[in-house]
């Protein structure tokens, strides 16, 4: 099937979106790529010499706290060492100016809060590498910014000069064992141990939330959905953009393989092939206006 002869114009987009009420976003980890974070997925998505997605499970943290603890620890300090991209600041004015835009968004980096996203128009899919919570018990703590979480994990918060690598990343350098009881224990109860307040793989995502976005997204037709940097392979956020179409909806796919997609696009629906970063302060500029020097809204 021909792809809409308009699906790449950004003046026909920008034509629907002057119109648009209810405007929905799912986002993926190629939005924070643009930041200088590496996605941790796919070919190649090794951390020492340890696939990447062997760490993110219950399991994983039960039979070594400290080796995952230390992975999540590199990925904090990472987070704070980089800034919200142009794209993140986008989709924060984007909020800021229409009351009926939500964003969800797959992201565990904290980027989107401190491009000031209002928090009531974003849902965080996968939770936060900045939220701590207990293994065991229901406790949770909001926002720790601590660098390193605690003095066990020091050896993920070193920085180094350009061009040298991290000790920690060295994998023909031993890691010395971090014992369990050198991982903060859960200040409520005294089974559990503190541990990041992320998803991992085998856990279920917060069905409080989730009923929130079903909600929303019920509350009647949704005129735009941007699937932003995504592959759309991880449910239940793959599943979202056909959730929330209607009749008139236009799915907009904004990634760097959008093109390789635009046989599948129906006829309200619009394929942006680039770097999130780049594109969205272009393509929302009719509602956002244009950054200031630093690249954020005024």
């Amino acid at each position: 099937m021909a792809p809409p002869k308009n699906y790449n114009s950004i003046p026909a987009f920008h034509a629907k979106l002057q119109s648009a009420r209810r405007i929905l976003a799912v986002c993926g980890a190629g939005l924070s790529a643009a930041s200088g974070l590496p996605t941790f997925r796919g070919p190649g998505g090794l951390w020492r010499n340890h696939q990447a997605t062997d760490l993110a499970t219950p399991e994983a943290f039960e039979d070594d706290p400290g080796l995952v603890w230390l992975f999540y620890a590199y990925r904090r300090h990472m987070a704070l060492n980089v800034k919200p991209n142009p794209g993140h600041h986008a989709l924060a004015a984007l909020a800021e100016k229409v009351p009926g835009f939500l964003c969800l968004s797959q992201n565990v980096d904290g980027l989107h809060p401190r491009a000031g996203h209002p928090p009531e128009q974003l849902r965080l899919l996968h939770g936060s590498l900045f939220d701590i919570k207990c293994n065991a018990c229901g406790w949770i703590q909001k926002d720790n910014y601590d660098d390193p979480f605690c003095p066990a994990l020091a050896a993920a918060a070193e920085d180094v000069n350009p061009g040298e690598t991290l000790p920690l990343l060295d994998p023909s350098k031993e890691l010395a064992d971090i014992p369990r009881q050198e991982i903060p224990p859960c200040p409520q109860c005294d089974r559990g141990l503190q541990r990041p307040g992320v998803v991992w793989f085998g856990e279920p995502l917060d069905e409080d939330m989730l009923n929130e976005v079903d909600s929303w997204i019920d509350e009647g037709e949704v005129d735009i959905v941007l699937v932003i940097g995504t592959s759309s392979q991880v449910y239940p956020a793959a599943g979202y953009a056909e959730q929330a179409r209607g009749r008139e909806t236009s799915v907009v796919t904004i990634n760097l393989d959008a093109e390789d997609e635009v046989r599948r696009l129906r006829s309200n629906d619009f394929a942006f092939a680039g770097d999130a970063a780049v594109l969205l302060p272009k393509l929302l500029e009719p509602i956002i206006g244009t950054p200031v020097t630093d690249g954020t809204y005024a």
